[in-house]
């Protein structure tokens, strides 16, 4: 079953719980996945494939992180706490993320492989880990770990 049909099979099933905070997030999910699913080079029949829905879904916990920060340093704690609730369901949804040390080891067997010495030369080691580290270590993670081991 794809994360799409899983979406749409989860919300039937929180229509029936009636769990009000998963419905309200799969419905976003849901438009979200129906966005790009009609982005120009989406195949014709409307089917994602994993690769980007998994995108979608790590796009939205950012979304809702972001959300969590902002509300919670202007004292809006009722709104930080509806999008805590929110993202522990797309978390659901998404790989498990990988520890610090593990994203550090592998960082590390990149740079050696791509023959970085010095910070200026972050930006050929950048591109490698992220494709590397897709869904499983966020990009702002993996360059505060490159500037540790750099600086």
């Amino acid at each position: 079953m794809s994360l799409q049909e899983q979406v749409n099979s989860d919300i039937i099933i929180a229509m029936k719980a009636k769990d009000e905070i998963t419905l309200r997030t799969l419905r976003a999910v849901k438009s979200a996945l129906l966005i790009a699913a009609s982005e120009k080079g989406a195949s014709a029949d409307g089917k994602l494939t994993d690769e980007v829905a998994l995108k979608t879904f790590q796009k939205l916990a950012k979304q809702r992180k972001e959300s969590i920060d902002i509300f919670s340093q202007n004292g809006r704690l009722e709104l930080a706490e509806k999008e805590k609730e929110e993202l522990s369901i797309l978390e659901k949804y998404l790989p498990k993320q990988m520890s610090e040390v593990e994203v550090k080891e592998i960082l590390k067997q990149i740079i050696t492989e791509v023959g970085a010495t010095s910070a200026a030369e972050v930006g050929k080691v950048m591109p490698i880990a992220m494709k590397t580290l897709a869904g499983k270590a966020d990009g702002k993670t993996i360059q505060l770990i490159l500037k540790e081991i750099f600086y």
